[in-house]
C-alpha cells in the first residue's frame, strides 16, 4: 500500500495527548478518508432534500444521487439489477428484517436455522427472536481449534427441516474467511436458503454475488470507510419479491386507504420513510474509494502486515493468538498475561486504538474459553510501524501488570 494513504484520512491529522494516532479498530468502524467527507459536506451543501416525492430539481437532483448509489452498491456486489438492493441501517437490521419477513413467512414448528460458531450476535438474536415466535430450531456448525468451520459437520447438520442457513462470510473475531461457495451448494442441495453476513469482507475481499449464488448478502457502510447509519441487503429479485413489508409508513406504498393499503415493489418496499439519503450518497463515494485502491492492492497489504504483525505478537511471551485459519483477512486477536480492557488502556495511553472484550460474538469466545480478547484489526491506513507499536506497547505493559 502507498504510505501517503495515510494522509487520505484526515482524523490522523489530529493525534491523541501529542502521540501519534494508530488506529486498530477498523473491524468495528473503519475511519473515513476526505473524499466521503467531502462527498457528505457538499451533498448537504448543494443537492439535499427529500426524495422520490418532490417535483422539483432539487429533489429530483437528491434522487437522482440516492437511486445512483443504490445501482452503485448493485455493481460493487455483483447483483443483476438495482432493484435487489435495499438500504438498511447496516447489517444488523438487514438481519432483523429478513428474520421478521422472511423468517416469519417461511419458518413452521420444527423446522431449522443453520448458523455456525463463529457468528456475530446480530446473525444469532433475531433468528433466536423469530424461532421463539415460529417453533422453529437454530443448530449450529463447529469450528475447529483454528477459527475454520468443520465442513464436514456443517454437511452433516444440513437435513431435510433446514430452511435457512445464515452465515458469516469473514469473522469480525478471528478474521476466518469461510469457505462459502461449498457452504452455500450444501445448503441448496438440500433446499435451504443461504443468507450471508458480509460486514467484515466488504472492506477486505471482492464479493459476486452472482457467482457465489447466495439468496441473500448483507454488509454495513461504516466498516467500508463509509458512513455510519447506512448498509445494503442484497436480495435475489424472486426472493424479495414474495417478502412481505418489514415496517410502514411513507414511500413504501402504492396506495392508502383507511380500509386497505396495497404497496410498493422491491427496493420501495422495504425503505419506510425517509431514509439516510446523505449516508447512501457517501457509501457510494466510499465504494470508489475502495474500488479505486483495488482488492489486489489491498489483500497484498493485509496479507503484508498480516504476516509482519503475526510474528511481532509470537515473539511476546505468554501471547496466544486466538484465530489462526488458513484463510483469513487481517484480523489479530489473541489473550496473554494482562487482562484485555487493562493491556487496551495502557495502548490507548500510547495513542494505540485497539479492541477489548467479547466482540459481540460471546459464543466464539465460549468455544475458545475465554472470556475476551485484545483485537487489532488492520485497515488501507495502517503500516508496518503501528504494528511495532502495538508490540512494543503490549510489552510496556506486561511490565507495568507482572512487575
Amino acid at each position: 500500500m502507498n504510505p501517503s494513504m495515510r494522509a487520505e484520512f484526515p482524523i490522523f491529522e489530529h493525534s491523541p495527548e501529542g502521540s501519534r494516532l494508530i488506529y486498530l479498530d477498523s473491524a468495528a468502524s473503519a475511519q473515513k478518508p476526505r473524499v466521503v467527507l467531502e462527498t457528505l459536506k457538499r451533498f448537504y451543501r448543494e443537492d439535499y432534500a427529500n426524495i422520490h416525492r418532490g417535483v422539483y430539481g432539487l429533489s429530483a437532483r437528491a434522487t437522482e444521487a440516492y437511486e445512483a448509489a443504490r445501482a452503485r452498491v448493485q455493481r460493487f456486489l455483483g447483483a443483476a439489477s438495482p432493484d435487489e438492493i435495499v438500504f438498511v441501517r447496516g447489517v444488523t437490521e438487514g438481519f432483523n428484517l429478513l428474520a421478521s419477513t422472511l423468517g416469519r413467512q417461511l419458518l413452521e414448528k420444527n423446522d431449522e436455522i443453520l448458523l455456525t460458531q463463529m457468528e456475530h450476535h446480530a446473525n444469532i438474536v433475531p433468528w433466536q427472536l423469530i424461532a421463539e415466535q415460529t417453533g422453529a430450531k437454530i443448530k449450529v456448525a463447529p469450528i475447529n481449534d483454528a477459527g475454520e468451520l468443520e465442513l464436514g459437520a456443517f454437511a452433516a447438520l444440513l437435513g431435510p427441516r433446514t430452511k435457512l442457513v445464515s452465515a458469516t462470510h469473514v469473522s469480525n473475531a478471528l478474521g476466518t474467511v469461510n469457505p462459502l461457495p461449498k457452504m452455500i451448494r450444501l445448503a441448496h442441495t438440500q433446499g435451504a436458503l443461504f443468507l450471508v453476513d458480509g460486514a467484515q469482507a466488504t472492506p477486505h475481499l471482492p464479493v459476486d454475488v452472482q457467482k457465489l449464488d447466495c439468496d441473500f448478502y448483507l454488509f454495513s457502510g461504516h466498516k467500508l470507510y463509509g458512513p455510519t447509519g447506512i448498509g445494503a441487503l442484497y436480495g435475489k429479485a424472486a426472493l424479495l419479491a414474495e417478502l412481505p413489508p418489514y415496517q410502514g409508513g411513507g414511500d413504501m406504498i402504492r396506495s392508502v386507504s383507511f380500509e386497505k393499503t396495497s404497496f410498493a415493489p422491491a427496493p420501495a418496499r422495504f425503505e419506510a420513510g425517509t431514509p439516510h439519503i446523505a449516508g447512501a450518497v457517501g457509501l457510494a463515494a466510499a465504494i470508489d474509494f475502495v474500488e479505486k485502491i483495488g482488492f489486489d492492492a489491498i489483500t497484498a497489504h493485509d496479507r503484508e502486515l498480516m504476516a509482519y504483525g503475526t510474528q511481532r505478537l509470537l515473539e511476546i511471551p505468554g501471547l496466544r493468538l486466538i484465530g489462526t485459519a488458513q484463510e483469513k483477512v487481517a484480523v489479530l486477536s489473541f489473550v496473554m498475561d494482562v487482562h484485555p480492557h487493562d493491556l487496551a488502556t495502557v495502548l490507548d495511553r500510547r495513542g494505540i486504538a485497539v479492541r477489548a472484550g467479547h466482540h459481540c460474538a460471546q459464543p466464539l469466545m465460549e468455544r475458545f474459553a475465554v472470556a475476551a480478547t485484545t483485537r487489532a484489526s488492520i485497515g488501507v491506513y495502517n503500516t508496518l510501524t503501528d504494528l511495532d507499536a502495538l508490540a512494543e506497547g503490549i510489552v510496556a505493559a506486561q511490565r507495568i501488570f507482572t512487575r
